[in-house]
């Protein structure tokens, strides 16, 4: 029979053990033979559930029933108790019968409250999205079955968060939670990261070392961005997933693989099976049971308790307080949010740097946070600009970037607010000598005040010598009409 699972027998009856362990040992399954405390010890400490043989033994079998749940029972003796867990008595010591009984016991799963796992994702995963409730039942699914799981989505939407989620509501939560960035290690060095190498078997391996699959032992090994893996790396990876077992580097002891895997991607591994730069038998290997991360933009809803949450995580760090006000909020749900919950963390984090202990207004925000309605636009002051957006603003076009400053305007023989023989712009001699100006006075200069006066001059002459059309001012400017808008509503400027 194909049994994957250990048998523990704990039976003081010497010659029903040592028969049953003859009959173990006859259909190749890996088997342990004890009655005593440090047994049970050993028992206890096995996160993988187990199949035990209970015969006469020093605790009662209710209270092994009772204590040790996550377990499959076999009762050697007649009995009375009633468990889940206990599937049945093996009358009589044949192949056939126990065949069975270790079949049933192979596809049996303790049976987790439903309400107590709800609560353990309400605390690992932040959302109350439709998307989130999705992704949520999806876990409660599979979690505390054997399968592969793959995690596919965009960078920094949380795919190893929902690794540890789904570890720890699996029969493998008591085990370690293993993970390795299979594109932020060397080709070369992989392999050794993944099975271990012996003494010897290169040069600088001076001593034998376990690699990810043995730490994980028990537990669940995490495979992040396992589409950055080189091909020849895939084909040892599908090797073992299919047998199970695999050898150190420099190796020839097979080693059982007794880890749950879970993979994660941001990339399309179906393109990349076109392109042949991932295997199809891998991707089918691993992609038993996918559950695909939604991007922060498709939840702008959970952005409120994403903030809390991520607050609660820097305040012991940075030693400080923050909160964020409505409007602040509100615009923050605006937002595309291409970094996902990663730039959402990293935003808090400078927050509390910028603003601690304070609350976080729509203006404390880095400009492309802010949306803004037209009347902040009216009265939102320039001072609050990023200066890199104003002269990005202004200068941007689509030609060629130029030589030099007399290259992209020619300021030789031109009126203020008028074309050249070229049909070009010029901006005013007030702001031209501003801005071609680089030495700095005794005075010094306000330069936020400098760029605010050449964008509202160039904007007045654009829209004076495109008759106060818009459209083609914000063409001539090289920038949509949009932000010509916006602009123009800032500084009061009317047509």
């Amino acid at each position: 029979m194909s049994f994957n699972g250990c048998v523990l027998i704990m039976d003081h009856n010497q010659e029903r053990r040592l028969r049953l362990e003859a009959i173990l040992s006859f259909m190749q399954v890996e088997w342990r033979s004890g009655s005593r405390a440090e047994d049970q010890a050993w028992l206890q400490s096995q996160p993988n559930n187990l199949t035990v043989l209970a015969g006469d033994t020093d605790i009662p079998l209710s209270a092994l029933l009772e204590n040790f749940t996550h377990h499959a029972f076999i009762s050697l003796n007649k009995t009375g108790c009633q468990a889940s867990n206990l599937l049945g008595t093996l009358a009589s010591l044949t192949y056939d019968e126990l065949t069975a009984l270790l079949l049933q016991a192979q596809n049996w799963q303790p049976v987790v409250e439903s309400d107590e796992q709800d609560c353990q994702l309400h605390d690992l995963l932040i959302g109350q999205s439709a998307s989130m409730e999705e992704v949520k039942s999806l876990i409660r699914q599979v979690a505390n079955k054997p399968a592969n799981v793959l995690l596919l989505g965009e960078s920094g939407t949380g795919k190893e968060v929902i690794a540890r989620a789904i570890h720890l509501l699996s029969l493998q939560a008591k085990g370690p939670f293993v993970p390795i960035n299979c594109g932020a290690i060397p080709a070369e060095l992989l392999e050794s990261e993944l099975f271990g190498h012996e003494k010897g078997a290169f040069t600088g391996a001076i001593s034998a070392r376990k690699g990810r699959f043995e730490l994980a032992e028990g537990g669940t090994l995490f495979l992040d961005e396992i589409g950055d893996m080189p091909l020849p790396m895939q084909v040892k990876l599908l090797r073992v997933l299919q047998e199970r077992t695999f050898e150190r580097v420099g190796g020839t002891r097979p080693i059982a693989a007794k880890v749950r895997v879970i993979a994660a991607t941001h990339r399309d591994l179906e393109q990349m099976i076109v392109e042949q730069r991932f295997r199809e038998d891998l991707y089918y290997r691993l992609n038993v049971f996918p559950i695909e991360a939604p991007a922060l933009r498709q939840r702008q809803n959970d952005i409120p308790l994403l903030l809390n949450e991520l607050i609660g995580r820097h305040e012991l760090t940075h030693n400080a307080q923050l909160s964020f006000s409505p409007e602040a909020i509100a615009s923050l749900q605006k937002w595309h949010w291409p970094g996902n919950v990663r730039e959402l963390s990293n935003l808090v984090e400078r927050m509390f740097i910028l603003c601690p202990n304070q609350r976080v207004q729509l203006a404390d925000l880095p400009i492309k946070y802010r949306s803004l309605t037209d009347e902040q636009l009216l009265v939102h002051p320039f001072d609050e600009l990023d200066e890199r957006d104003a002269l990005a603003s202004i200068f941007h076009t689509d030609e060629p970037e130029v030589e030099s400053e007399a290259d992209f305007f020619d300021f030789q023989n031109l009126d203020d607010g008028t074309l050249d023989d070229a049909g070009e712009f010029a901006i005013g001699a007030e702001a031209e000598a501003a801005f071609m100006s680089h030495a700095l006075s005794a005075e010094g200069v306000n330069l936020k005040e400098m760029l605010a006066n050449i964008e509202m001059d160039m904007i007045g002459q654009s829209l004076a010598v495109n008759d106060g059309v818009v459209a083609r001012a914000a063409e001539h400017l090289g920038m949509r009409r949009t932000t010509l808008v916006e602009k123009m509503k800032k500084y009061g400027i009317t047509k």
